[in-house]
């Protein structure tokens, strides 16, 4: 049996739990045109990197979120 990769779409949206309209929203996209990307199985160059700038947007604010975390720790253990 063919192992068949799961199309970036519905990756990126299962991934960060949203809705294809939730997902063009956020990325300047219809949820039409999202829909047929996954039922045509294609992606277009634009799609394609529209999403991977969203996700590592998301992965820098996590980062910056976990930072902004260590930091606080830091100043209230050096107030001691």
């Amino acid at each position: 049996m063919e192992n068949k990769e799961v199309h970036l779409v519905k990756k990126v949206s299962k991934e960060l739990g949203l809705t294809y309209k939730e997902l063009g929203e956020e990325i300047g996209y219809s949820e039409g045109n999202l829909r047929r990307s996954v039922s045509k199985n294609e992606i277009s160059p634009q799609l394609k990197k529209a999403l991977e700038l969203y996700l590592e947007i998301i992965r820098l604010k996590e980062k910056e979120k976990n930072t902004d975390q260590v930091k606080a720790i830091l100043k209230t253990f050096m107030m001691n």
